[in-house]
Parts: structure tokens; C-alpha cells; sequence
């Protein structure tokens, strides 16, 4: 064991802009990580082939040979067949019917996991992060989207044809719900998201003249919602108390199912804090069973950006070493 702790594993976290990187090792710390841009040209046939080149590179400015390191662990986005590593589709990437695992692992010289990259943030969190080592968690991401991972007893859950985790997609609009890009109405990612707390503020914004958001120039973001809301402004305590409720009620409603110890809200939208957990937790409270409510612990998420290769690196530690 000891020859093997002395190897490496490599995290890719696969986004719409970036590529991120890192050579972690047997104890879930990052050695060494960096980006690149992720080019979407060509339906992103070119991006394997970028991820070798810049694995190998690295590899050569350290003087690592391939054989230091277990193997790969890599997030992305899309609906994906979790034991071939197939992409069926991956809307921001451009990919359809792309064989991700058989490209990377022929382009780079090694075994290869891939994953959802909602997924692999989870797995950072409960490993290195706010999860603590949490064997059943539940982590939200709110973002651009709404993000969702469900781990229970320690292990990922992917359903059977690998959609388990899409929180954002719970209905919380049944009727004259706003369009969700996954074709569906009023789905909590409409609400929740950071697009759809800026969407609910300029939707009531006539309603509240006074309203401290009037006097912001230029768009109005998330972050100057719960800015407004932190100062005790009344448009922004609507909106905050209408998002909250709604995604108070999503998460209970999966707590009573799944009886997590954490809850671990992560994303760009989490960076309010408290302003927006205190809120929000009072909501869950009032839908959550008692005994639901006393074993679920909420957190913000801590590993930002590095939760996706450290879940990554978790995949090869826990699948990938146990064939090798």
C-alpha cells in the first residue's frame, strides 16, 4: 500500500469556459492545478486532445513519468452513460454521442472515470470540504443553474439511467411557471438559480419604486439582491423570502426522503452566506419532518472551484485503484 500512497491521482473538472486541472494525491490534496480554456468549435471534438497535451506538458515541467499517477477522474456536464463514460448529450459543450471515456483514456495512456460534474462536487465536499465525511449528503449548487448531488451511504447515486441529482428540475411552479432550458415550466432552477433570483427582483421591481435595486445602474446580479436584502430592504427581503420558500420546501421535501446528515449548498449563490442560509433553513424547518430536521446539519460549501478535481480524484481513489 505504501508504493501505491505514493502515487498520484489526476482531477478534471470539464466547464463551459474553463477546463480545470489537478495532480491531487492519496490524501485529497491538490499538488498542483491549473486551467485552460475549454474550445467548444467543431462540437467540442478537440477537447480530449487539449486535456492530454496539457496533462502531458505538465507532466514533462515536473519530470513525472505517466506510471506516478492511478489514473483519471473527470466531471461533465450532460447526460451521461456512467460505465462506458458515453456523453449522450451535453448542451453547453456541444457534444452528442461522444465516447469522452474511450477518447481521453486512448489520448492519454490512462484508466479513465467520468462522471457528472454535479456529482463530482458533491463527492469534493463530502471528502475534503463541508460534507465532512458525511456518508449521506445531500449539496446543492446554486449558479448559473441549480446543481444537485445525492450521496447515500457513501456512494453517488446515479438512478437508472443516470438523471438521479437533478434537483434543479423538481417542479416548484405547477401552474404559469417562467420556461426552464430543459423544456419544462416553473422547475426550481427558474427560481433558484441566480438567473432566477435577478428574474423574480425586475419581474416585482415596479411594485417597489423605493426599492434600493431602482438606484443600482447597469444589470442588477444575485449578489446586489442579498445585498439589498442584508440592509433591510423590502423588495429584496420579497425576493429573498420567495426563493427561499421555494427551495426550502425542495430540500425538505428530499430530506424527508432521504435523510441526509448534510446539506451543503454551494455555487455562486451561496457566497451570501448566512443571509441566505438563515432564511432558507427556517423554511426547510417547516416542512421537515422532526426527526429529518435534528439529523441534517446545513453548510455552505468550502472548496469553491476545487470541489470538482477533488471529487474526481475521490472517483479514481474508491473505482479506478480497486481494479488496478
Amino acid at each position: 500500500m505504501m508504493m501505491v500512497e505514493k502515487k498520484w491521482f489526476i482531477g478534471v473538472d470539464l466547464g463551459g469556459t474553463t477546463i480545470k486541472l489537478a495532480f491531487i494525491n492519496y490524501y485529497g490534496e491538490i499538488q498542483h492545478k491549473w486551467e485552460i480554456p475549454t474550445d467548444k468549435s467543431e462540437e467540442g471534438r478537440h477537447i480530449t486532445t487539449h486535456i492530454a497535451r496539457a496533462l502531458d506538458d505538465k507532466m514533462e515541467e515536473l519530470g513525472l513519468p505517466n506510471s506516478h499517477f492511478i489514473g483519471i477522474g473527470m466531471g461533465a456536464p450532460g447526460f451521461i452513460e456512467m460505465e462506458t463514460g458515453f456523453i449522450y448529450h451535453a448542451v453547453n459543450i456541444g457534444w452528442r454521442d461522444f465516447p469522452l471515456k474511450d477518447k481521453l483514456e486512448m489520448e492519454t495512456g490512462l484508466p479513465v472515470i467520468i462522471d457528472n460534474d454535479a456529482n463530482i462536487a458533491a463527492l469534493g465536499e463530502m471528502w475534503r470540504g463541508a460534507g465532512d465525511g458525511a456518508r449521506d449528503l445531500l449539496c446543492v449548487t446554486l449558479g448559473t443553474g441549480v446543481g444537485g448531488g445525492i450521496i447515500s451511504g457513501g456512494e453517488i447515486i446515479h438512478g437508472t439511467n443516470g438523471m438521479a441529482g437533478e434537483i434543479g428540475h423538481i417542479t416548484s411552479i405547477v401552474d404559469g411557471g417562467v420556461q426552464c432550458n430543459c423544456g419544462k415550466k416553473g422547475c426550481l432552477e427558474t427560481i433558484a438559480s441566480a438567473t432566477g433570483v435577478v428574474r423574480t427582483a425586475l419581474e416585482t421591481m415596479d411594485e417597489h419604486p423605493e426599492g434600493s435595486l431602482h438606484k443600482i445602474s447597469g444589470e442588477i446580479t444575485a449578489r446586489d439582491v442579498f445585498d439589498a436584502y442584508r440592509a433591510g430592504d423590502a423588495h429584496a427581503t420579497e425576493v429573498v423570502n420567495f426563493t427561499t420558500s421555494h427551495l426550502g420546501l425542495a430540500i425538505a421535501n428530499l430530506a424527508n426522503a432521504l435523510n441526509p446528515s448534510k446539506i451543503v449548498i454551494g455555487g455562486g449563490v451561496s457566497k451570501a452566506g448566512d443571509t441566505l442560509l438563515l432564511p432558507l433553513k427556517e423554511e426547510f424547518d417547516k416542512f421537515a419532518l422532526p426527526r429529518v430536521k435534528e439529523g441534517a446539519d446545513f453548510a455552505i460549501a468550502t472548496l469553491g472551484n476545487d470541489a470538482g478535481v477533488i471529487g474526481g480524484a475521490w472517483l479514481v481513489k474508491t473505482k479506478l485503484m480497486q481494479k488496478s
